[in-house]
């Protein structure tokens, strides 16, 4: 019988090309133009699930677009892994910053993948790494090598906030009912030191609104004379964060969860090369909250961050006006023991208080999520850094991301399992921005290191 590493091996090629017939499909949430692309999604993945082996396929209908189900049942005595993904992506623009249109996939050599990297929207975020998985069940099955019970939720709205999962969830407790949760929607620190991912931040992100006069004003006949809500909010968002780089909001670290020295040493055993790191975003220097190192204010630390600001006249040419109104969209990172309701209050709490007298302020909150953190000591993170580290011939460390994923923090609530969050992608691989990409290293690595996960999960 052949080896699942020997089916792998020999299937490669294939492999990318079946993925680039997804990566062809534009698949994008959050147009509605795209609509009829994101339903033939579902059915493509889903017929490549029933191929690979699955049982059960379903698209399944919700009041957004469907979510993808499948499973294959070995034995109720052995453990079920979820795994999690989803099909849909980021909107392509600007297009004109596109190497290549976005939706034709191609491999090019770069300094960081020698062997090629995937360009394409969605190639890491998230069909190349949710693929892996088909991939690697697809090995499992051909080689009679599955050690487990396996089941697929793969949906079609991450990217505009998961509407619809939460209510599937719940609805569908007994279908989804597992032991763990398996999600390669995150990145590894390098591909020479490989991490699983340990902990994300949550996320609380609100719109803002500045009003002044009661209609835009002649700059000439009313400027020097009432408040320019532009010049307002921008005085008001720079009195969110000190010189010491922390952030004013009253009360905001009271739940901040305190890391030990010795979790912190752990972390900051990563080469972090700050010139490096410099170089990479275009930057001579890099600042935040004093105290902590760049790997700590990306992971264990809150932040907050102007998104977008706008107001006035931002058309072709010149119109000398004061703004009516004036707006800004802000996102707050948040850490354990931090919860988007709380932190959504204060921030709304304080921004009214340092708002002048003379202008009305609006706090619009949108979407949030809960921080989540995996303890390395648990035998879903063993199970993932053994098989890395089997895959990679290197030692796996720990690593808190700085991203958000709301949905694990919900699927423990409601499932009563924890989420291994073992993915494969590299910081540098320009996830919703043009030039998307992958590394054929990392998408080979990743569908080597899944069978290795379920068979050290399973003993």
């Amino acid at each position: 019988m052949q080896t699942t590493l020997q089916y792998i091996q020999d299937n490669k090629a294939r492999f990318v090309d079946e993925l680039f017939e997804l990566l062809r499909i534009p698949s994008i949430s959050a147009d509605p133009a795209y609509k009829n692309e994101v339903l033939r999604c579902a059915d493509w993945v889903a017929n490549s699930l029933q191929k690979a082996g699955a049982d059960h396929v379903e698209v399944c209908q919700t009041k957004g677009y469907p979510i993808v189900y499948g499973d294959k049942f070995i034995s109720p005595e052995l453990p079920t892994v979820l795994v999690y993904g989803h099909y849909d992506v980021q909107p392509a623009d600007p297009l004109e910053l596109w190497t290549k249109p976005p939706f034709e996939p191609y491999i090019e050599k770069t300094a960081l993948h020698p062997e090629g990297a995937i360009f394409a929207r969605g190639s890491a975020d998230d069909k190349g790494q949710f693929f892996m998985h088909l991939k690697a069940f697809e090995a499992m099955m051909a080689t009679q090598t599955l050690p487990c019970n396996v089941k697929f939720i793969l949906e079609g709205e991450e990217e505009v906030g998961s509407e619809s999962l939460g209510d599937f969830v719940h609805e569908n407790q007994e279908k989804l009912a597992c032991d763990c949760i398996l999600i390669s929607d995150t990145h590894i620190y390098s591909n020479e030191q490989p991490t699983v991912t340990t902990g994300l931040r949550g996320l609380s992100y609100v719109e803002v609104e500045v009003e002044g006069p009661n209609r835009d004003l002649h700059s000439g006949l009313y400027g020097g004379a009432v408040p320019n809500p532009i010049h307002v909010l921008s005085r008001m968002i720079a009195q969110l964060i000190d010189e010491d780089g922390r952030i004013t909001i009253d009360g905001f670290y009271d739940n901040v969860q305190v890391v030990s020295d010795e979790e912190r040493a752990e972390m900051n055993k990563l080469k972090d090369n700050p010139e490096e790191y410099k170089k990479s975003i275009g930057l001579s220097g890099v600042e935040g909250e004093k105290g902590y190192t760049t790997l700590e204010r990306t992971s264990i630390r809150p932040t907050l961050d102007c998104n977008g600001m706008w107001g006035g006249y931002t058309g072709e040419g010149a119109k000398t006006v004061i703004p009516s109104k004036a707006f800004a969209k802000i996102s707050m990172r948040l850490v354990p023991y931090q919860t988007p309701e709380e932190i959504t209050e204060k921030f709304t709490q304080y921004f009214k208080k340092i708002a002048p007298d003379n202008v009305k302020v609006k706090v619009t909150p949108h979407h949030g999520g809960m921080p989540y953190v995996l303890p390395s000591d648990t035998k879903e993170f063993l199970a993932a850094k053994k098989a890395m580290e089997s895959a990679f011939g290197k030692e796996v460390l720990p690593y808190r991301g700085g991203g958000s994923i709301p949905i694990t923090a919900m699927f423990e609530q409601v499932l009563g399992a924890k989420s291994v969050l073992m993915g494969f992608g590299l910081d540098s691989d320009a996830i919703h921005s043009p030039n998307e990409h992958y590394g054929l290293f990392n998408f080979y690595k990743g569908i080597e290191s899944i069978p290795l996960f379920f068979e050290n999960y399973t003993k």
